[in-house]
């Protein structure tokens, strides 16, 4: 076994040890091939208010000017399909999935600064960064490039043994590894639930999403107030969808996650929507003291509920 070889059963293990459902390993270079691709998204104004998609584009383009001396990137998944939804009927106001418990990134970061450590203690010095969605890493095409899945016409990353329900993580390191071999098949075929299903006709075309269209968008990441264009259209949703993912054949294969801190809040297992629309700003910070939910703010959330109780 070669030295890299090793580096790679190492990383693997340590990534299983950990609880992550997958692991990649593809070479830190330049995506020579999404930098036209990116660059056509952000002139067509797609990330809406999200101005911070336009910032750094080198970085987001190339691992090696977010860590020095970077040679590999290792993509990891990490499951969050529940065991139990939420009420999600036409009528229920729905919460997405990835929402139900604590704020993933405080989860998932605890597991990956764990992972550099062990990985100093087995293999030594190691200059790297984990990243879980919180930089300009371009996290769903690292995925692909390193064998998880392809990028789906909803544009989320689908893997063909768990579907989409799961968060994507990377650690770039300095250190050489062997490689996996990227999937270049689009395993989507002629299938377009995602795009027929979709309210606000936010797949413009296939993997291209306007993003300023997508209610994950409008019910998170727009500050002011959402455009009456939409009245009628969010389907109940108050925070984030799950619309297109629900609909896609791949998520047949989702299983049940095993992370005890993802579960809901118990309160919000049965909340109805009265207790929704009448929510204090008491109950707000309880329930969700440390969930993605906190995102929006209070303010935010009772906008949305506001919008959605006065739709159609």
């Amino acid at each position: 076994m070669t030295f890299a070889e090793k580096n790679a059963s190492i990383i693997k293990s340590t990534a299983s040890r950990l609880g992550f459902d997958f692991c990649g390993i593809s070479k830190a270079e330049f995506l020579e091939a999404e930098a036209p691709r990116l660059e056509a998204w952000l002139n067509q104004n797609y990330q809406g208010q999200m101005a911070y998609l336009a910032n750094h584009f080198d970085k987001r383009l190339d691992p090696t000017k977010l860590v020095d001396g970077a040679k590999t990137v290792v993509s990891l998944i990490y499951n969050y399909y529940p065991e139990e939804k939420l009420p999600e009927g036409k009528n229920d106001i729905k919460l997405a999935k990835y929402a139900y418990g604590e704020d993933y990134h405080l989860v998932i970061r605890e597991k990956l600064n764990e992972f550099l450590e062990i990985l100093r203690e087995e293999i030594g010095e190691i200059n790297g960064r984990a990243f879980v969605d919180s930089a300009p890493v371009m996290e769903r095409q690292w995925a692909q490039k390193a064998g998880l899945g392809w990028i789906g016409k909803n544009s989320l990353l689908l893997n063909r043994q768990q579907g989409s329900f799961f968060f994507l993580a990377e650690l770039i390191i300095d250190l050489e590894v062997s490689l996996d071999n990227p999937i270049t098949q689009d395993y989507c075929g002629t299938c377009t639930k995602c795009i027929d299903a979709c309210p606000t006709d936010a797949i413009v075309e296939p993997g291209v999403v306007n993003g300023s269209q997508c209610i994950s968008y409008l019910t998170i990441e727009l500050k002011e107030n959402i455009p009456v264009e939409f009245k009628g259209k969010l389907e109940n949703w108050a925070f984030g969808c799950d619309i297109c993912q629900d609909v896609c054949p791949w998520n047949r294969f989702s299983k049940p996650h095993q992370e005890p801190r993802f579960e809901p809040h118990p309160d919000l297992k049965h909340f109805s929507n009265r207790e929704w629309l009448e929510m204090t700003e008491e109950t707000f910070a309880k329930i969700f003291k440390k969930s993605a939910v906190k995102r929006t703010k209070y303010a935010g959330l009772n906008r949305n509920l506001k919008f959605i109780q006065n739709d159609g």
